[in-house]
C-alpha cells in the first residue's frame, strides 16, 4: 500500500502546532456556545402579511362584497403571492396574502400598502379606518402568553391597563416582537338613544350623531405670540366624561334646550359590548407575546419574566398577572433532553470503542477526537448564523457515530502496524497515511447524501438547511481532527500491545474467526447471496410504496388550542353560560396546569357564535397522559355540554395553517357558486365523520345565522325626499355600534358609540317605531311607511374567500395509528364516493400541502442522494464501476428502516426520510472499506479479485464493526425516544437503527460477492481457484 506522509506527518513531527491549533478550535466552539440563539426548530420565515379591515354593523355579505372584494381584485395584482384567503363576518373582513420563499416581506408590505390606497376610493366611504397590514410568520408560535385578571376591576378598565401600561412595557424589551391582547374591552363612551324619547321630541339619531361630532373636538387653536413670551391657547373643547356628553346640547324644543341625557343614556363601557375573557375563573385578557425573527426566544422569556415583578408592583392590587404558557418550558426541556441524548450516545461509543480497542490510549484519542469535533461544530454553527435547536442538536447527536468512524478507521490500522512491530511514530505516519484516502472517501460520500437537502424547497428544505449545514460541517471537522490529531496523539501516547501466548482470543478474536467461516461459505455460494441481494432491493422498494406516510409526528409540547362553535343564532350571554360549563370540565381535569378561554368578536375570532380555549398542560412527568391522550379523554365529556362543540388540537412547533384552525389538517373547497359550495361542503362532512380514520371533522360554514331582511320600498322614500342610502345610515346609527367620535388623553385614544338603548336594539319590534326625517317637509316618517319587514331567515355568520372565489375551509384531526398519507387517500375516495361535481374544486392547505409536496419529491431526494454519492465515488474511485459495488450496501439498509418502522407503528415521517437518507451516507462505510483494500491490493499486490476482497473483508472487519456500533449506538437514544420532544427525534432513529441493523447482517456478505461479480462482468476476470481454508 502507498502511504501518504502529507499533514498527518507535519502534525506528528509537530505536536505543538497540532495542540494549540486543536486548542484554538475548541475555544471557539466554548465561546460560540452561549451566544447561539435558542429556539425550538430553524428559523423558516413565510412572508405573509394579515391584513384587517373594520366597519362596525356591517352585515358578512355587505364585508366580502363591498371590502373583501375591492381589496382582493388589487392584491391579485401583486406579483409573487401565492395564497390568498379571506374571512368577512359581521363588521370585519381579515385577509391572509402568501408569498413565495424567494419574496421580501418588506417589499411585500409596500406593495400591499400601495394597493390598499388603490383600492380605498371603492371602500364603503363611512370605515372608520383604512384597512391595516402587519406582517406574520405563520409558523412562529407565541414564546409566551400572560393572563391579566381581576375579580373586582371593570374589563374596560382592566383592558386599558393591559394595553396602556403591561403591552406597551413589555414591548419595549429586547427580542419581544408582536403583542395581541385578547378578550381586549377596550374602554368606550357608549351613547344609548331612546327612539321613543326621539320620536316625541322629533329628533333622529342622525341630530344625535351630528352633535356629537361637532362639540367634541381636538383641534389647533395657535398660540399668543407676545413681545417678551409666546402662550399656547387651549380650550375645552374635547370632552372625556359620560356626563360631560350628557350635558351636551342637541337641539332646542319650544326654545328650551334637549341635552343629551334627555333622550339617551350615556355610559361608560367598552367598544364592543359582546367580548369577555377568563383566566380560569377570573375575569380577565390575555397578552400573547411572539419574539423578533432571529432573537433567542429562552433569553427573550427571562428577560419577560424579570420584567414582570416591577411590571405587577405599578398595577393595582386588585390585578393579578400570571404566566399562562410558557413555551421554554418545552423547549428547555426538549434540549435538555437531547443533550442527555447526546451524553448518552458519547458514553456508549466510547464504551464500544474500550471494547475493541481494549487499550486505554487508543480509546483516549478516539473521545479526543469527538470532543474537538463536536465543540468546534459549534463555532461554525455559530458563523453561518444557526441556532441551537432540536434539530440543530439531531445532527451533532447523529453525528457523534459519523465523528468517530473517521478516528476509529485512523486508530484501528494505527493499532494493526503497532501490532505488526512497528515503532509508534512509524506506526503513525503509516497507519494514518495509508487509511486517509479511505477516510476522506467515506466522509466525501457522506456529505454528499446531504447535498441534495440543501436544495429542498418548501418548508421542508428551510427547516433542514440548517440540520444538513450542521452534520456536513462536523463531519468535515473530524476528517481534519482524525487526520492530524488522532495520528499525533496515536504517536505520543499509543503502545504496541503486549502479546500472551496463553492468552485466550477476545471477543474480537473470536468474532473475526466466526466472520471467516461465514464469508467462505456465502464466497462459495455466490448465485445464493445474488438472489438474497435481488430480493432485499424488491422488498426496500415494495416497503417504501406500501409503508403508511406521514408529515412530522404530532408533539407534545403541552400547549392545546381550542376553538368553541355553537348554534350560529346563539346570544352573547347564551354563550358565556355555554363557555363556563365547558371551562369547569377543563379545569377539573388533573392534566390541566393552567388555561384560559374568550368568547366575542376579538383577534382572530369573528363571529360571538366561536371561542377560544388556550390550555397548558402539567410538565410531561407530572401528568399520566400526553398531549394527544389528553384530548381523547376529555373529548368525552366535552360532548355533554348541549349546543357548543369544543375542538381541541396539540399545539405544534411546525405550525404551518394560514389562520387560526379547529383541528391539525385542512382541506378548502372553492366554487364560483355559493349554494353549489355549501352543499357539497357539508355533504362530504358528513361522509367523512362516517370514516373511522378521521376526528373532529367540521367546516366553517356557519350557515345558520339569523337574518332580517328589510325591504326599501324605494318610490314610497322618494316621496318623502328620503333614499336607500338614508335607510341604511338610520339603521346603521342604530344597530351598527357605530364609532361617530373619539377623544385623547396623554396615553391613548378612545371612541365614542351611538346606538338605541339595549332594550330596543334587540328587538324586531323596533323597526316600526324607527323614524327618519323628510328632507322636503320635515315631518318624522316611521320606516314602517318606507319598508316592509321579512320574518328572520337564515343566512352565513361568515362568508370565505380563496383566492377570489367562495370557500369553505374543512378541518379534521386523525385517529390514532392513522397516517397523513392513508388519510390523503381516503379523502379523494370520499369525494368520489358522494359524486362531487367537477365545478368544485378542492386542495389542502397547511401541514396536509406540505405533506403533499414532499410526498411528490421524496423519491427524487432519494434519488439524488445516491447519484451525488455515485459522482462522489466515481470520481475519488476513478471508476464507473465500483461505486456500484459501494452502493449496493444500501436496499439492506432501507428495508431495514422500513421493517423497524411499521414494527414499531410508525409511519413513513419526514423525520424518517432524512434517517434513510442519513443511512444512504452511513451504510455504503462498510462498502468503502473493503472496495478500498481490495483495490489497492490488486493493483500494488497483483492479487486475485477473491484473493483481494477476501483480505479485505477480514482485514477490515474490526473497523466496520466498530464504526456500525459506533453509528448504531448513536442513533440508540435517538430510538428509544424519551422525554420532551421525543416525538420528533424518534422516528430519524429507528429509520437509522433499523437500517444499520438489517445492513450489517446482510453486506458482510452480499458487498464481496457483488465485488466479484461486477470484476467478472466488466473485467471479465477468469474465476479464481478456490479459497484456502485458512487465512
Amino acid at each position: 500500500m502507498k502511504v501518504h506522509g502529507g499533514i498527518s506527518a507535519w502534525c506528528i513531527d509537530h505536536p505543538v502546532a497540532t495542540a494549540l491549533l486543536t486548542f484554538a478550535l475548541v475555544l471557539l466552539g466554548l465561546i460560540a456556545f452561549p451566544r447561539l440563539p435558542v429556539a425550538p426548530l430553524p428559523e423558516a420565515e413565510f412572508p405573509t402579511i394579515q391584513v384587517a379591515a373594520q366597519l362596525p354593523g356591517a352585515s358578512p355579505d355587505t364585508m366580502a362584497s363591498s371590502v373583501a372584494t375591492p381589496l382582493e381584485v388589487q392584491f391579485s395584482a401583486i406579483p409573487g403571492m401565492t395564497q390568498m384567503t379571506s374571512s368577512s363576518a359581521l363588521g370585519s373582513t381579515n385577509l391572509t396574502l402568501q408569498f413565495t420563499l424567494s419574496k421580501s416581506i418588506d417589499t411585500a408590505a409596500q406593495e400591499v400598502q400601495a394597493a390598499i390606497n388603490t383600492a380605498a376610493g371603492k371602500l364603503p366611504k363611512d370605515m372608520p379606518t383604512l384597512p391595516t397590514w402587519r406582517k406574520v410568520n405563520p409558523s412562529d408560535s407565541p414564546v409566551l402568553i400572560l393572563s391579566v385578571s381581576s375579580t373586582q376591576m371593570p374589563g374596560t378598565e382592566l383592558s386599558d391597563y393591559a394595553e396602556t401600561l403591561l403591552a406597551r412595557q413589555l414591548s419595549q424589551i429586547d427580542g419581544v416582537g408582536q403583542i395581541y391582547i385578547t378578550g381586549q374591552q377596550r374602554p368606550a363612551i357608549r351613547v344609548q338613544a331612546s327612539a321613543d324619547k326621539l320620536a316625541a321630541i322629533g329628533l333622529t339619531l342622525a341630530d344625535v350623531r351630528l352633535a356629537i361630532q361637532k362639540t367634541s373636538l381636538n383641534l389647533a387653536k395657535g398660540a399668543l405670540y407676545g413681545e417678551s413670551s409666546i402662550s399656547t391657547l387651549s380650550t375645552n373643547d374635547q370632552l372625556f366624561h359620560p356626563d360631560e356628553y350628557g350635558q351636551l346640547i342637541v337641539s332646542y324644543k319650544n326654545g328650551a334646550p334637549v341635552q343629551l341625557r334627555d333622550i339617551a343614556t350615556v355610559v361608560s363601557g367598552s367598544e364592543d359590548a359582546y367580548v369577555q375573557a377568563w383566566s380560569g375563573d377570573r375575569p380577565g385578557v390575555n397578552l400573547v407575546i411572539l419574539r423578533q425573527p432571529g432573537a433567542n426566544i429562552v433569553d427573550t422569556v427571562d428577560r419577560i419574566q424579570a420584567a414582570l415583578p416591577g411590571l405587577q408592583a405599578m398595577l393595582p392590587a386588585s390585578i393579578q398577572v400570571n404566566v399562562l404558557i410558557d413555551r421554554t418550558q418545552t423547549i428547555r426541556a426538549s434540549l435538555h433532553e437531547v443533550e442527555v441524548t447526546l451524553l448518552i450516545a458519547v458514553l456508549l461509543v466510547v464504551a464500544v470503542m474500550a471494547l475493541f480497542l481494549r487499550q486505554w490510549s487508543a480509546t483516549l484519542i478516539v473521545s479526543s477526537v469527538l470532543g474537538v469535533s463536536l465543540i468546534a461544530s459549534i463555532a461554525l454553527m455559530y458563523i453561518m448564523g444557526f441556532s441551537l435547536n432540536n434539530l440543530t442538536l439531531v445532527a451533532i447527536v447523529i453525528c457523534v457515530g459519523f465523528v468517530v468512524d473517521d478516528a476509529i478507521v485512523v486508530v484501528e490500522n494505527i493499532h494493526r502496524h503497532l501490532e505488526a512491530g512497528d515503532g509508534m511514530r512509524e506506526a503513525a505516519i503509516k497507519g494514518a497515511g495509508e487509511i486517509g484516502f479511505t477516510v476522506v472517501s467515506i466522509s466525501f460520500s457522506l456529505v454528499a447524501a446531504f447535498i441534495p437537502l440543501l436544495f429542498m424547497g418548501g418548508v421542508v428544505g428551510r427547516l433542514f438547511k440548517e440540520f444538513a449545514l450542521t452534520a456536513t460541517s462536523t463531519i468535515m471537522i473530524s476528517v481534519v481532527v482524525s487526520l492530524t490529531l488522532a495520528p499525533t496523539m496515536a504517536a505520543l501516547f499509543m503502545r504496541a500491545p503486549a502479546h500472551d501466548a496463553h492468552a485466550k482470543p477476545g471477543f474480537g478474536e473470536r468474532l473475526l474467526a466466526l466472520y471467516e467461516r461465514a464469508l467462505r461459505r456465502a464466497l462459495a455460494h455466490q448465485k445464493l447471496m445474488l438472489g438474497i441481494f435481488s430480493l432485499t432491493l424488491c422488498m426496500a422498494i415494495a416497503g417504501y410504496v406500501f409503508i403508511p406516510k406521514g408529515f412530522f409526528p404530532i408533539q407534545d409540547t403541552g400547549f392545546i388550542l381550542g376553538t368553541t362553535e355553537a348554534a350560529a343564532d346563539v346570544s352573547f350571554p347564551e354563550m358565556v353560560k355555554k363557555h363556563q360549563a365547558l371551562a369547569e370540565i377543563v379545569a377539573a381535569d388533573p392534566a390541566v396546569q393552567t388555561f384560559s378561554h374568550s368568547v366575542g368578536v376579538s383577534g382572530s375570532n369573528q363571529t360571538i357564535a366561536n371561542g377560544r380555549f388556550w390550555i397548558s398542560l402539567k410538565k410531561r412527568g407530572d401528568r399520566d397522559v400526553s398531549a394527544s391522550a389528553f384530548i381523547d379523554r376529555i373529548r368525552p365529556q366535552l360532548m355533554k355540554v348541549p349546543g357548543i362543540v369544543l375542538y381541541l388540537r396539540a399545539g405544534q412547533d411546525i405550525n404551518l395553517s394560514s389562520g387560526p384552525s379547529r383541528a391539525q389538517y385542512q382541506y378548502v373547497l372553492k366554487s364560483n357558486d355559493g349554494p353549489t359550495l355549501n352543499l357539497w361542503t357539508q355533504r362530504l362532512t358528513e361522509k367523512l365523520r362516517g370514516i373511522a380514520a378521521f376526528r373532529d371533522i367540521s367546516n366553517d360554514l356557519q350557515l345558520g345565522g339569523s337574518i332580517t331582511h328589510i325591504h326599501i320600498d324605494r318610490a314610497a322614500a322618494a316621496r318623502f325626499g328620503l333614499t336607500a342610502s338614508d335607510v341604511d345610515e338610520a339603521l346603521y346609527d342604530a344597530f351598527g355600534q357605530r364609532q361617530v367620535n373619539e377623544f385623547q388623553t396623554e396615553i391613548n385614544q378612545y371612541n365614542v358609540i351611538l346606538e338605541l338603548d339595549t332594550r330596543q336594539r334587540g328587538k324586531a319590534e323596533s323597526l316600526a317605531y324607527f323614524y327618519l326625517r323628510s328632507p322636503l317637509s320635515g315631518e318624522m316618517v316611521p320606516l314602517s311607511a318606507l319598508a316592509r319587514f321579512d320574518a328572520p331567515t337564515i343566512g352565513p355568520l361568515s362568508i370565505a374567500h380563496d383566492g377570489m372565489f367562495p370557500a369553505a375551509n374543512l378541518s379534521f384531526n386523525l385517529a390514532p395509528g392513522v397516517a397523513l398519507g392513508d388519510a390523503v387517500i381516503l379523502l379523494n375516495q370520499a369525494k368520489n364516493d358522494i359524486g362531487m361535481p367537477a365545478s368544485v374544486n378542492g386542495n389542502f392547505q397547511g401541514a396536509a400541502q406540505a405533506f403533499q409536496s414532499s410526498l411528490a419529491s421524496q423519491p427524487w431526494l432519494i434519488l439524488a442522494a445516491l447519484v451525488a454519492v455515485y459522482i462522489i465515488l466515481g470520481v475519488l474511485y476513478e471508476s464507473f464501476v465500483h461505486p456500484l459495488t459501494i452502493i449496493s450496501t444500501l436496499p439492506s439498509a432501507g428495508l431495514g428502516a422500513l421493517i423497524l418502522l411499521w414494527i414499531l407503528g410508525q409511519d413513513f415521517s419526514i423525520m424518517a426520510l432524512i434517517g434513510l437518507v442519513l443511512l444512504i451516507g452511513i451504510v455504503k462505510k462498510n462498502g468503502i472499506l473493503m472496495i478500498d483494500f481490495a483495490l489497492d491490493a490488486q493493483r500494488n499486490r497483483g492479487l486475485s479479485p477473491q484473493e483481494a476482497i477476501f483480505e479485505a473483508c477480514l482485514t477490515r472487519f474490526r473497523p466496520i464493526m466498530m464504526t456500525t456500533l459506533a453509528a448504531l449506538l448513536g442513533a440508540l437514544p435517538l430510538m428509544l425516544g424519551y422525554g420532551t420532544g421525543a416525538e420528533l427525534r424518534q422516528p430519524l432513529g429507528i429509520a437509522v437503527v433499523g437500517g444499520l441493523l438489517v445492513s450489517q447482517a446482510l453486506t458482510l456478505f452480499t458487498t464481496p460477492v457483488i465485488y466479484l461479480w461486477l470484476e467478472r462482468v466488466f473485467h471479465r476476470s477468469t474465476p479464481a481457484p478456490a479459497l484456502a481454508t485458512t487465512h
